[in-house]
């Protein structure tokens, strides 16, 4: 059978390492989003003590390679017999933890973009710092953060091929899967960055398309 009709037959593999991939990605987008905006809010509260130890987590993480990573609390939680800690867990955790790294920045420079003479404006009129937050703070931060979000989201869905060396059964993993049943690996390889730009182009398009809105409704405010 030539290589073509093996990654036709290897089709029901490749289906479930996308889903696997679909899987991680949306749950890594919820967490990583959600630790991405503590640690950003955290360090635009710049409480010292915090702001040191959230310092920490976020050069640690941007400064050390994700397979590392991977491999760290994958292979550590074997070491700490933690029996509970499955591939799609340490996957999970490990992606969260290094994209909420990067994403936190985003948040932090989306607080930071709210002049302070508004904020100085909103404590003068006796708003509490809560709802300075709440209600001058947080609606002008969204359409500042989100076009840098969606870029990282794109980056995210990349990053999850590199759950495949611990043994996640996502989109590589399968891919490889076919390969060694007689497949060609450019042939392979080809198909699987087809798979992934036609999952990430919408991305892109629902990204560039909201940032140009978002650049019009400026233009028109000012």
């Amino acid at each position: 059978m030539n290589s073509w009709g093996v990654i036709w037959d290897s089709r029901n593999l490749l289906l479930q390492g996308l889903l696997a991939t679909l899987a991680l990605t949306g749950a890594t987008i919820v967490g990583s989003t959600v630790v991405g905006f503590l640690v950003g809010f955290g360090r635009y509260r710049r409480i010292p003590v915090l702001n040191a130890v959230l310092r920490i987590y976020i050069e640690v993480f941007r400064g050390t390679p994700l397979l590392m990573q991977l491999l760290f609390i994958y292979f550590g939680a074997a070491y700490l017999r933690w029996d509970w800690m499955s591939i799609f867990l340490a996957s999970f955790i490990g992606l969260t933890l290094f994209q909420g790294a990067y994403i936190s920045e985003v948040f932090r420079a989306g607080f930071e973009s709210v002049p302070l003479g508004q904020r100085e404006a909103a404590t003068t009129l006796g708003l509490s710092r809560f709802n300075i937050t709440k209600d001058v703070v947080f609606p002008q931060t969204l359409p500042v953060v989100l076009p840098p979000l969606f870029a990282q989201y794109l980056q995210l869905i990349k990053n999850t091929s590199i759950a495949s060396v611990i043994g996640y059964a996502e989109l590589v993993h399968e891919g490889q899967a076919a390969t060694n049943l007689g497949a060609n690996a450019f042939d392979v390889y080809l198909v699987l960055a087809a798979i992934y730009f036609i999952v990430s182009y919408p991305l892109s398009l629902a990204a560039r398309g909201l940032e140009r809105r978002i650049v019009n409704r400026r233009e028109r405010v000012a």
